[in-house]
């Protein structure tokens, strides 16, 4: 097992990631994919073995014990996303012990929204919802074939990626008056030439086109849906 821990003097961001559950472990994995170093802490020593080949750094460490955060240098951690959301003592614990000892941002994962308000009071920089998140786009994929993604940025605004609507085909954004009428911008176009990021106000809504975009989430259901 891997226990080279961080240290202050590194120069590159460091990440630690608490609890290898199945959010954990895929956020680890994925951020070292991405050429990040990344440390990850379980108390659940098969847990740590299974992923300890696939990130930079690992260790044994009950979050509930401030001398065991301590051994690892939480306080030299740029970022720390506690992945645990069952045990919500441990949670609370993780996301207090790393404020306190200096961690500019710590991201939460956390199972409800009474969850969500406690860590955020106790000084979370963000709270994540995977599961119900990732329900909700698969409620919306499901309702219709035009939502083929969905990244919700918080409880009323999304981004989504979406088959261009039948009766904005031939139709110039301007025309279509989005932003105003529906709270929606158009970020980019997918056409088969390629990716036009930030069209024209003139662009003109071509059939089977993909739209990224922004907005208010219940108004572009809404929009979606009656298509």
């Amino acid at each position: 097992m891997k226990r080279t821990f961080f240290n202050s003097k590194s120069k590159d961001k460091q990440y630690l990631v608490i609890g290898c559950g199945r959010f954990g472990s895929s956020v680890a994995k994925k951020m070292c994919q991405l050429g990040n170093e990344v440390m990850v802490i379980d108390k659940d020593e098969d847990s740590i073995n299974n992923i300890a080949e696939l990130v930079t750094h690992t260790a044994i460490v009950d979050v509930t014990e401030e001398r065991d955060l301590k051994s690892i240098g939480l306080g030299n951690f740029d970022v720390v996303i506690v992945a645990i959301s069952s045990d919500v003592r441990a949670s609370i614990m993780a996301t207090v012990m790393a404020k306190e000892m200096g961690v500019p941002k710590v991201v939460c994962k956390a199972k409800d929204e009474l969850q969500a308000k406690v860590l955020y009071k106790i000084g979370a920089d963000k709270v994540v919802f995977p599961e119900r998140d990732m329900g909700i786009r698969l409620a919306y994929n499901l309702a219709s074939e035009n939502i083929l993604d969905q990244i919700n940025l918080d409880p009323e605004y999304s981004i989504m990626e979406i088959v261009t609507p039948q009766n904005w085909v031939g139709k110039t954004i301007i025309e279509l008056n989005l932003r105003a009428k529906y709270d929606i911008t158009v970020l980019a176009v997918k056409t088969q030439s390629g990716l036009k990021v930030m069209p024209s106000p003139n662009y003109k809504m071509q059939e089977k086109n993909i739209l990224i975009i922004i907005g208010n989430t219940d108004k572009i259901s809404d929009i979606i849906l009656e298509n």
